[in-house]
């Protein structure tokens, strides 16, 4: 006859406190074994891939690169010019547009290529990350190992792929035409949008996949809907302000007003309406679009101080630290705009502004996922 036992004695997964093993779950739901991990690994190569191609358009941009390569050739221009007289013949359809005909018509043929690898470069990262999704998800798929129920959200991680290249394009395209010596700025908006809506999408499906489904769905039952919804708007203004910092790229607004907390001097600066039709300037003017973009910022600070208020009491210590980390990463990104813009945005700092909006989405979507399907401690471990 067995031993009584303590009423605080842990009972192991998948076994009985009455008798024997019982059938577990964990088996039927996670067929094939192993495949969430493979796939997680995958997904996370994926997510700093897309990081990566993040910071790299960031530095294309920056340093005035992306119109140097003035066709789309998704297969062919995967190579580079291999000759001398294919260097001439790039430099001279670069030399057709508005960008070197109104402001580098002085440029020579070894200025040119400098900001052709980093336009090259930009383009063979982004097919490589599609390579690297199609043969993972390929792979997967013959071998059988998709998790069930994930043929189509990794399916669809490949489609917004592919319809980012052509974004990316329709992007550059509107700086070969007309007078204009950039991109157009909401183009670029679109552009940024899209990349860090798929990093968001791939970072949540490897944080889904860190645990059985097993494991979620008795977590679920311990879950904060109410810090979950209140972390989306969170999420929400943090997104609107990585796409309002495209605007504020796309125009060089970042450049305009070096003083801080005021702008030229007041709080509301001159001129933010000049422009004319009335929306030109949400997408124009140096002044709006800037102002927008500190704003935003400051809100978007204030829900993630808040959202970490609410999550102090929650009783699972691993949601606390989740949110603690995502509130220093929000003072981190709010000090480093700040210094951004009272340095007129060089290079070396405006990327690293960026590259703390990557880390910053990745810990307030990691914070959410915590209050959805938390992390319990035993009293044992605690």
């Amino acid at each position: 006859m067995a031993g009584k036992r303590s009423i605080f004695e842990e009972v192991p997964e998948g076994t009985s406190s009455r008798s024997g093993p019982v059938l577990s779950a964990v088996g039927a739901i996670d067929r094939p074994k192993g495949a969430r991990r493979g796939v997680r690994l995958w997904l996370i190569v994926l997510a700093l891939l897309v990081g990566v191609m993040v910071l790299v358009g960031g530095l294309t941009r920056l340093t005035d690169s992306g119109l140097s390569i003035t066709e789309w050739k998704p297969v062919a221009g995967a190579l580079p010019p291999m000759s001398a007289e294919d260097w001439q013949e790039e430099f001279a359809l670069y030399q057709e547009t508005p960008e070197f005909k109104l402001q580098n018509n002085a440029m020579t043929l070894s200025e040119f290529k400098s900001i052709y690898w980093w336009e090259w470069g930009h383009r063979q990262l982004g097919r490589f990350i599609a390579l690297v999704w199609a043969l993972g998800f390929l792979g997967f798929l013959l071998a059988r190992k998709v998790p069930p129920g994930w043929t189509g959200r990794l399916l669809t991680i490949g489609v917004l792929i592919g319809v980012q290249g052509a974004v990316g394009w329709w992007m550059v395209s509107s700086g070969l035409k007309g007078t204009m010596l950039d991109v157009a700025s909401y183009r670029l908006a679109t552009h940024l949008g899209l990349a860090f809506a798929i990093l968001g999408l791939i970072t949540w499906d490897a944080l889904l996949l860190s645990r059985s489904e097993h494991e979620l769905m008795k977590a679920r039952r311990a879950g904060e809907a109410r810090l979950a919804a209140l972390t989306s708007t969170a999420i929400v203004l943090i997104f609107l302000q990585i796409i309002i910092g495209a605007l504020v790229a796309g125009i060089d607004a970042g450049r305009g007003y070096t003083d801080w907390p005021l702008m030229a001097g007041s709080f509301v600066p001159d001129g933010m309406f000049d422009l004319e039709p009335l929306w030109r300037n949400f997408f124009e003017n140096d002044a709006t679009v800037q102002f927008i973009h500190r704003m935003t910022g400051y809100l978007a600070g204030l829900a993630v101080l808040f959202v970490w208020l609410s999550a102090r009491r929650s009783p699972h210590a691993p949601t606390r630290r989740a949110y603690g980390l995502a509130l220093i990463m929000v003072l981190v990104q709010i000090t480093l705009g700040v210094v951004t813009v009272m340095h007129s945005s060089p290079l070396e700092i405006a990327i690293f502004h960026q590259g703390g909006a990557i880390l910053l989405l990745v810990l307030i979507l990691r914070a959410r996922h915590r209050a959805r399907y938390p992390i319990e401690r035993s009293l044992r471990q605690s």
